[in-house]
């Protein structure tokens, strides 16, 4: 039997969501392992919950909502999907290693039918390669055109690190159990000052609205990544929304919780809209507006507020085996 020396997977990816959703999206749903809308996975997942603000505002915040390992893992988790996450600093003197076998394991699954999820930065899909050519095909989601990595490139950006995951098999999950999780890892977001420690330049849940704000107000923030910031916010909103609104019926109180978040999305269309003008150069931040905008972030952070009040009272009224059962080695001895 001859080896094989390349495959291209009918992957589609767009980029609507976070970079990480829509990877997961379009890696899931041609494998026929998720059916369904994508703001259904973001909320299932409990990515569209996910809400962190760099203080100046920069771009990186919006992929900055925690230690990938464990932010990634527990999202596809719920979802009931096997995920290795593989990943770490390309400065290290193994990457060289990590980088020849996580080449290996892409073709694999690859060859399995499974596309693979890709830190460009920021995250695409792995859904192809040629082995005369030594090339992976990788879809960014914001064109249908197709890049390509060399495989002595595999890893190597303008950041310092790399990641690379791949998902196998499904179980299911009864629907009240994965919308109770989702709820409760929203809950630990938003209750979670600083998911980067002892980074402190970088708010999240709660925190991250006082520092978007506080920076709309005083200045000095990096304009792109504000807008950037902005739209990934309301993407996420408008997401949560349609998702509660989905599974409303699922857990007693959560119609509560949806009203809640449709309140706060409809409160902010018209402030936002106003906020982000398109131009033929872009898209610009409409300095005159930011007092209305801000105005309506407060409005905003009391109705969620008030939304993960409720998620408390519900999540409260059902037992909670991960968060209560300490591991058979304790939570933080050696293994």
């Amino acid at each position: 039997m001859s080896k094989r020396t390349g495959v291209i997977l009918d992957v589609r990816m767009q980029r609507e969501s976070k970079s990480f959703t829509d990877a997961l999206y379009a890696v899931l749903t041609a494998a026929g392992l998720f059916e369904g809308p994508k703001f259904m996975l973001s909320g299932l997942s409990g990515m569209a919950f996910k809400f962190t603000v760099h203080e100046k505002l920069l771009p990186m915040s919006v992929t900055a909502y925690g230690q990938w390992g464990t932010e990634h893992r527990r999202a596809v988790d719920n979802l009931g999907i096997f995920l290795v996450d593989d990943g770490g600093r390309t400065r290290h003197d193994s990457f060289g290693a990590y980088q020849r076998i996580a080449i290996d394991c892409v073709k694999q699954s690859l060859d399995r039918g499974l596309a693979c999820l890709y830190w460009i930065p920021e995250f695409g899909v792995i859904h192809g390669y040629d082995e005369d050519d030594r090339v992976f095909y990788v879809q960014d989601g914001w064109s249908g055109e197709t890049q390509y990595v060399l495989y002595d490139n595999f890893g190597l950006n303008f950041t310092p690190f790399w990641d690379c995951m791949y998902v196998g098999e499904r179980v299911m999950i009864p629907l009240q159990d994965t919308v109770l999780e989702s709820l409760r890892l929203a809950l630990e977001d938003w209750e979670t000052p600083h998911k980067t420690l002892p980074d402190l330049s970088l708010g999240s849940g709660r925190l991250a609205y006082s520092f978007l704000i506080r920076a709309l107000q005083q200045g000095g923030f990096d304009s792109y990544g504000a807008i950037y910031i902005l739209e990934s916010y309301m993407t996420s909103r408008i997401e949560i929304s349609a998702y509660l609104q989905e599974v409303q019926s699922v857990l007693p109180g959560l119609e509560e919780v949806q009203h809640l978040y449709a309140k706060l999305v409809e409160g902010l269309r018209g402030p936002f809209a106003a906020a982000i003008s398109e131009k033929n150069s872009g898209k610009l931040l409409m300095q005159v507006q930011l007092p209305s905008l801000c105005s309506a972030l407060k409005k905003a952070l009391e109705l969620e507020e008030r939304a993960m009040q409720q998620v408390t009272k519900i999540s409260g009224q059902y037992p909670d085996r991960k968060r209560s059962t300490l591991p058979r080695w304790g939570a933080h001895t050696a293994r």
